[in-house]
């Protein structure tokens, strides 16, 4: 089947084509109805089908020959260069031992869990664990803040948390437990009992009668065998930012979510059981939920869970270590991690040290992928390099390239074509669909495909009216961008990121793949700071490639030149900051809300997901160098 035929059928018969996916996984009791209609917006797939997600991810594969395949890779540059390696087989039975000793605590089918750890193979386990009975996980990012923590436990009111002693961050240990105790201290919700993993690097001291040792739980467990659950239950509550500063509590189902990752794996990334997966992210974002611990799992190939960065640990050479010494066929990870890499080592010596000669593609996602960092990987991989647009609330891609459908020409700074499943128009405010290349608000026609979340936890309220309302019979997806002659997709940035200057609409993305193409750039963000004249008026924060030696104020000169020749002068764009870091996420993405605050001299809060809170100090001093907000 090729790409037209699998949109066509996806969009005007989602029942069968969905169906005929979801034979694919083993049901406990086969569904009633693929679709169900009947409570727009709450659409509801695999309605009556009964399944277990841990049984389609490791059970099957055993029981069908597939047990001493490799299952899991765990890489940790960061402990030494810690390698280890775990079959279909013996994931599953740590994973039943671990299931058992939740079921001890109390845990049952509907009950919660939260899982606060980090990139260590016992965060697989406790989350199949849950899976496995049927409780509902919710990961969050180990060593988040103990506010933010609190918050999310407040939410989630889990039965039992599981954690470890400490996270790595780089050289820097990061011990757990003390943040885990403020955290319950500050929380309403008291969880029974809390099962902490002690690593080699930090001991815990444990809480007497909330504290449970996880090695002494797990001798003392019997297996847990796996409890059938509707497809409709939910699998996990994962928390993303919201615009009122409270997190919004994403659920995904168990029945739709494995069709749906089941699927993208041969058709989006070309994968097939037994192949090497490499996604360099984490549990705590939604792209380690998909893509190292689900979807690869569900198709029987072999993930790879790297305990490390792109660059030093120990250099700039990391990922291509590692795509040689385990042979990956295909990669996913961020543009961040690219242009960290990009910046250090412009010219790509450390690659040549590696055979990557296994590996065949590399796919981006997370924000957008600029073009510079697009040519700089063709150029340096000689592999197809892919952009693709999702979120957390879909869990899988909205707009992507395919190696098992038709492969399209990539046309840089584009995600490339609507993935099968999503019918994806450009609004205007007044939700009326805009023609091929005018800019506007990106809207998906519901339904939406399995997979996608099916509201927020405890939160109807809140689902309709930040997704559902805006445009009526849409999923409103926060993103602007436009659609081309061809029905390449543009996604140039969160709606929230298009800028008012003197009554002209214009996209900091824009901006920023134009600055992005200087030769001397590694990265940049373009915020819109306030002026009494203007409304608006753009900023840009430039990190400069390792080695640049073309002077600042060339540079700047140059950058306010290209920005004026290619959108025009209406941009006013003429300030720029050059600083050594951007502020990111621990996911890589650029704090643009952050930033813009500070250019409008607001107050801020210092978000708990930031990697590195001093470079908002460097942002702060930056700001403070330049001027803004001159007539033009």
């Amino acid at each position: 089947m090729n790409y037209d035929e699998a949109f066509r059928m996806s969009i005007d018969e989602p029942e069968r084509f969905w169906g005929e996916v979801a034979e694919g996984l083993d049901w406990h009791r086969k569904w009633d109805q693929v679709l169900d209609f009947t409570d727009p917006p709450h659409y509801r797939w695999f309605v009556g089908g009964e399944l277990n997600t841990c049984y389609n991810a490791l059970d099957r594969h055993c029981e069908n020959g597939r047990g001493d395949q490799i299952a899991l890779i765990y890489d940790s540059p960061v402990t030494g260069g810690t390698i280890e390696k775990f079959t279909y087989s013996e994931i599953r039975h740590r994973v039943a031992r671990f299931a058992g000793a939740l079921r001890d605590q109390g845990v049952e089918k509907g009950d919660t869990v939260v899982i606060y750890m980090p990139m260590i193979p016992e965060a697989l386990v406790a989350m199949f664990a849950c899976a496995r009975i049927g409780a509902i996980h919710s990961v969050v990012f180990g060593g988040f803040a103990p506010k933010e923590l609190a918050i999310r436990i407040d939410d989630a009111k889990p039965k039992v948390i599981v954690s470890a002693s400490c996270g790595i961050e780089g050289k820097k240990i990061i011990p757990y437990h003390p943040l885990l105790d403020q955290a319950i201290d500050i929380a309403e919700w008291k969880p029974d009992h809390v099962i902490m993993y002690q690593r080699p690097e930090v001991t815990s001291d444990m809480v007497e009668g909330r504290d449970l040792d996880w090695n002494e739980v797990v001798d003392a467990a019997e297996p847990a065998d796996c409890v059938p659950v509707k497809a409709t239950d939910p699998l996990y509550i994962l928390y993303t930012s919201g615009t009122t500063g409270i997190p919004k509590g994403v659920v995904r189902d168990n029945g739709g979510h494995a069709v749906a990752l089941l699927w993208t794996m041969k058709h989006i990334y070309g994968i097939e059981p037994g192949d090497i997966w490499w996604t360099a992210s984490d549990v705590g974002w939604v792209v380690g939920h998909s893509y190292i611990i689900y979807a690869p799992l569900l198709l029987g190939a072999t993930t790879v869970m790297y305990e490390g960065k792109p660059i030093g640990t120990p250099d700039a050479g990391a990922f291509w270590r590692v795509i040689s010494e385990h042979g990956v066929k295909v990669m996913f990870t961020a543009p961040t991690a690219f242009r960290a890499i990009k910046r250090e080592d412009p010219e790509g010596e450390f690659m040549s040290k590696y055979d990557l000669s296994k590996f065949e593609t590399l796919f981006l996602a997370g924000e957008r992928t600029d073009p510079d960092t697009y040519f700089w990987a063709t150029k340096l991989l000689g592999v197809p390099v892919y952009d693709h647009w999702w979120q957390t609330e879909t869990a899988w891609a909205i707009t992507g390239n395919f190696r098992d459908l038709t492969t399209f020409e990539v046309k840089p700074g584009s995600a490339t074509m609507p993935v099968p499943g999503y019918d994806v128009h450009i609004l205007d405010p007044d939700g009326k669909e805009l023609p091929r290349g005018q800019e506007g608000i990106i809207g998906v026609k519901l339904p939406l495909p399995p997979g996608c979340f099916t509201g927020l936890w405890q939160n109807e309220k809140r689902y309709i009216e930040s997704y559902m309302d805006p445009f009526p019979g849409y999923y409103f997806t926060g993103d602007g961008g436009y659609i081309d002659e061809d029905g390449y997709v543009f996604v140039m940035g969160r709606v929230d990121d298009v800028i008012n200057v003197a009554g002209h609409r214009l996209s900091t993305g824009a901006m920023e793949e134009i600055i992005s193409h200087h030769p001397d750039v590694a990265e940049c963000a373009v915020v819109g700071a306030h002026d009494k004249l203007k409304g608006q008026v753009p900023i840009g924060f430039v990190v400069l490639k390792k080695g640049a030696t073309t002077p600042e104020e060339e540079i700047l000169t140059d950058l306010v030149q290209r920005v004026r020749g290619e959108v025009g002068p209406i941009a006013c764009f003429k300030q720029a900051a050059f600083v050594d870091r951007l502020p990111k996420t621990r996911s890589g993405k650029v704090l643009r809300g952050t930033i813009r605050k500070i250019a409008d001299g607001a107050n801020y809060s210092t978000p708990s997901t930031i990697d590195d809170p001093t470079s908002l100090d460097e942002i702060e001093d930056a700001v403070g160098t330049i001027g803004y907000g001159k007539e033009d």
